[in-house]
Order: structure tokens, then sequence, then C-alpha cells
């Protein structure tokens, strides 16, 4: 059965107030903008984020008023950072007063990896005597049972919505990643509901022909959005290279809220779609696209 629909489609009925979305689970790569940007223009409301480092995805929700609550190891810009939308929020209130759960990578990864396996908590040594686990209801300390040693247990964390981008997926959700997938796995089998956004729609032949390469059984996907250029300004592997100019601009436009204001028009209110969004781009999308090939060695699947 084919799961393909609208970005819009997909946010509509999948991303209602309130929810808790996972995204920017590649670390600096593969961060969905397309699906951020979306949720702006839906003006969707008391979101709780949470993500090792998502880069200024986050940081631009949080300004646009869409975010109650981040949980979260970073938010920033990792080229420039600050976050400025992102710091007038924890420290003024502005546009909204915002709830942050602290955590470091190795913690979040844990917590989504307890989601995924099911259980309440994982344990760790890491964060013991850290301000991060001080006081936060995220972490508990408790005993080793043969040892009697210190450990901290880290919540699982269990979003509903994980929203994540792949190189190329069949209509039924089947996809394919590469690259550097930080906590991807493990944030999709967490979720409650899945989001793909396929830089490539393919038949489900290509997906088998590399099992190893599949990201999760298509039955645990929810929606595929055909969304090309959906990562920008990150980069995708294979795809497209990292836009730095972007991240810079970013930075220095939203200094203060009216900078900001006008950037969100411009790279997000006033552009219906990213097909839209990368017409905007002009030339330099293009220039992002070329690519040196490195291609990987065959396989060869046979018995």
């Amino acid at each position: 059965m084919s799961k393909l629909v609208t970005m819009g489609e997909a946010v509509a009925e999948l991303v209602p107030d309130g929810s808790s979305v996972v995204m920017g689970t590649c670390l600096e790569s593969m961060i969905p903008f397309a699906a951020g940007h979306e949720l702006i223009r839906r003006e969707r409301r008391d979101l709780t984020l949470i993500g090792p480092i998502s880069d200024i995805l986050f940081d631009q929700l949080i300004g646009a008023g869409c975010v109650a609550r981040v949980e979260a190891a970073w938010v920033g810009n990792v080229s420039a950072g600050l976050g400025h939308g992102y710091r007038r929020a924890a420290e003024q209130g502005r546009p909204r007063r915002i709830e942050i759960v602290d955590h470091s990578n190795l913690s979040i990864a844990l917590g989504l990896h307890a989601g995924a396996l099911g259980v309440p908590f994982l344990p760790t040594r890491s964060l013991l005597g850290s301000d991060i686990a001080a006081g936060s209801a995220a972490f508990e300390e408790q005993r080793d049972p043969w040892s009697d040693d210190r450990l901290l247990a880290v919540r699982a964390i269990r979003p509903d919505v994980a929203i994540v981008a792949v190189q190329r997926s069949d209509e039924e959700g089947d996809a394919h990643v590469w690259g550097n997938l930080g906590v991807t796995r493990d944030a999709v089998m967490a979720a409650e509901r899945v989001i793909l956004l396929a830089e490539e729609i393919v038949g489900a032949d290509s997906i088998r022909s590399d099992p190893n390469r599949v990201l999760v059984p298509g039955f645990r996907v929810s929606a595929v959005v055909h969304s090309p250029g959906a990562c920008h300004p990150s980069p995708v592997q294979g795809r497209y290279r990292r836009d730095h100019d972007s991240y810079g601009a970013y930075h220095e436009a939203t200094r203060d809220e009216d900078g900001f204001a006008d950037w969100l028009r411009e790279w997000v209110l006033d552009v219906p779609d990213r097909d839209a969004y990368l017409e905007r781009l002009g030339p330099r999308w293009e220039e992002l696209r070329d690519l040196h090939e490195a291609l990987a060695a065959p396989v060869d699947y046979g018995w």
C-alpha cells in the first residue's frame, strides 16, 4: 500500500499540537528542515522537540513560537555558535517561555535506545556528578545490584513522531539511508509515528537489492514524502553539500526579533513549499549538488 503523501498532508495528519517530535537524528547532516518549515507554516504549537544536535532547525521552530519544551543535547548554530531564537526564549521568554531538559549526546542516545527496546530506562556511569543530571526528572541515580557501584538511570524517550530524511524510499516506506546515521534507527523504533522525507522514490526491487541499507521495516513508517532538497542547508550524503553561507547568513539576520521575523517571512512564510524554497536559492542550489563521485564497491548477495 502506498504511503506517499505531501508534506502538508503528513504534518496535518501526524503532527498535531502538543506532539513530541524527534528530528536531527543524524547530528549535523540530514536535518529535515522542510518538515520544520511546514510545522511553522501550519502554526503548530506546544511541541516538544527531541534531538541530539538539530543545528538551526530547533532555533527556527522556537523563534516561531511553535515550541513549549526542548529535550536535547545542544541547540544552536554549529557554524556560528549561538541560536539567537533559543537564547531569547530561554533567557527572556520571547516569543514564549520554554522548558528545557538538558541531555548529553550519550544520554539522548541511551534514552532513545531504551525507548526502542521497550524498557523504562538504561543505566550509565556518564553524567554522575554532572549538573546536567542534577534535579532532572530524566535521570535517577541507582546502585549496581552486583557491585553496589553508583549508576545513573536514563529514562526512556518515546516520541510521538520521528521525522527523518533518507536518500531513497519505495512507496511503502522501505528506505535506504547511508552516511552518518547518528541515533536515527533508535529514534524511528522508539517513536509512535514515523515520517520519511525521501530525496528519491524508487521501486521495491531497488530497496530489496541491498537489504543491509534498509533503515527500518516499512510497516514502522506512517508516511513517505517525496521531497528533494528537504534537508538544505544541512548536507545529504551523495546528494548535496552543506551550505555554510546559509548558516552564517541566518546567524547575522536573526540577532534580534525583527531580523528573525524578516528571515522567517523570506524563507518560510512566503514560500509555499520546498520547490519554491529551492527556486529562491537560485544557482547556489546547483552548486551544492555538484559532487565528486565516491562510489562504494559492489556487493554480491548471492548464495
